[in-house]
């Protein structure tokens, strides 16, 4: 029987299935069919579909050459590079500066080889408008307005480009396809062209990809199966500082994080990225400490803050932003059981300063003595960092990377460092005092060990 002129395609898992049905006969999401048209019985792949001649494992060669970015951040992030022959989709909200980055990118590419920038959002004025606002003038870099990805893939191969930036993939269409471009079809078989394309080739090709109101990349997930590299431009509103996250990458570690800032000419790396999230007031108040997260590959300090106030009705507010508040839950009560500090009748709010998400437990023991920093109006000495997961018995667990972290806080300018027993260096660290806890107790009578001035006489200004 001949293949019918249109079918539907779950956007979860891609499966594809003639007919309408509520759930996807595969993975078994509800209303995640979408109806796309098939290809044209009469359509021909390009030439450069061609079947390849299966070759031997050892002639692959050696080390692979990776082309620099000119942006160490973004480095980072790839893996140590662009790999020749990768395919990179990176997704963000409208305006955060996905094409700002590509264009620099582009332009410090094109000074060492061909690169071909296609546009289907911009006419060549606005792309060189936008070049000179950034001082950039690359002589290599070829802007190319067009939407037809026969014809793109037809210049970068006729010119032997060695980076292909496609801006975006949401515009761009195949002539295989009768559907219109943005579609399920439509973004499935211009990104497996692309694919295919940059195998043989070796042509390194980057997507820019549109997302929704949800912050995940607009069209099937198959989109992402397909590319060697998924990368998410991050930022919190009315910020300036910007975050790549990697949340696949086939040639380096995931979840890298690159760190810029957002400047008239262009992003700019932050190669201290603590000292975004360590803005802290002038004088130490109460509830307020901060911690050595791990986030991808890098140590960072964050200032942690709570608030404990007298419930005024109802049930008592448990909020958390940045951090998991199911957790907080049950260290409210860890801290009542192992510490005698209740606050069932006081409202909780945490936050992790900068917009940042933490996502492992050392948040545990720090966000605790923030807590009975804050119910006894005890400022924490300022010089002082801490970290350590907390179990349901009351003991402050070890974390990973525990030795990496005191040499960051170190060289951050810390002294004190309170951290589980197992954490503790077997050689001291010059310069920052370790001091090793095993209980929740013992941890918050560490914690308040030194002399502390009540809040109001740290928040009072000092007279001449």
């Amino acid at each position: 029987m001949p293949r019918p002129n249109s079918l539907y395609r779950c956007s979860a898992c891609g499966h594809e299935t003639p007919k309408w049905q509520g759930s996807c006969p595969a993975c078994g999401e509800w209303n995640v069919l979408e109806r796309e048209s098939a290809p044209r019985s009469g359509a021909r792949r390009s030439p450069l579909a061609a079947a390849a001649a299966p070759l031997p494992l050892q002639a692959a060669g050696g080390e692979v050459r990776r082309l620099g970015s000119g942006l160490a951040e973004l480095d980072r992030v790839l893996g140590g590079g662009i790999v020749p022959g990768s395919v990179t989709l990176l997704g963000g909200d409208p305006g955060i500066g996905k094409s700002t980055l590509l264009l620099q990118v582009a332009a410090h590419a094109a000074a060492l080889a061909p690169v071909l920038y296609a546009t289907g959002e911009e006419s060549h004025a606005q792309v060189a408008l936008r070049a000179r606002r950034l001082g950039l003038a690359p002589e290599g870099l070829e802007v190319l307005p067009e939407t037809h990805l026969e014809s793109i893939l037809e210049r970068a191969a006729g010119r032997a480009a060695a980076l292909l930036v496609i801006d975006s993939i949401q515009t761009a269409e195949s002539g295989t396809l009768e559907s219109a471009p943005g579609g399920l079809s439509q973004l499935k078989e211009c990104a497996a062209e692309l694919v295919r394309f940059a195998k043989r080739t070796a042509t390194a090709v980057f997507l820019i990809g549109h997302v929704t109101k949800d912050g995940a990349i607009a069209g099937p997930r198959v989109l992402e199966h397909l590319v060697d590299t998924v990368l998410y431009f991050e930022s919190e509103t009315a910020s300036r500082y910007r975050i790549v996250r990697a949340t696949k990458n086939r040639f380096g570690a995931v979840n890298e994080l690159g760190f810029f800032a957002m400047t008239e000419g262009g992003l700019r790396e932050v190669r201290n990225p603590s000292a975004i999230f360590l803005a802290r007031a002038p004088e130490p108040a109460a509830g307020s400490i901060v911690t050595v997260t791990r986030d991808g590959g890098r140590p960072l300090l964050i200032e942690l803050q709570a608030l404990v106030d007298r419930m005024r009705f109802g049930a008592p507010r448990r909020i958390a932003q940045g951090l998991d508040a199911n957790r907080l839950a049950m260290l409210l009560a860890v801290l009542n059981r192992h510490a005698g500090v209740s606050l069932q009748e006081h409202d909780v709010f945490v936050n992790a300063v900068g917009g940042v998400r933490i996502d492992e437990t050392a948040w545990d023991l720090p966000v605790l003595i923030a807590l009975a920093s804050s119910l006894a109006e005890r400022v924490v000495p300022g010089s002082l960092i801490a970290f350590g997961e907390i179990g349901l018995t009351g003991e402050v667990r070890p974390v990973a990377y525990g030795e990496e972290r005191l040499q960051e806080a170190r060289k951050q300018g810390f002294h004190s460092a309170l951290v589980p027993r197992e954490n503790a260096p077997r050689r001291p660290i010059e310069g920052l005092r370790v001091v090793p806890v095993a209980r929740v107790d013992e941890a918050l009578a560490a914690a308040f060990s030194e002399p502390a001035r009540p809040a109001a006489a740290a928040r009072a200004p000092a007279r001449s």
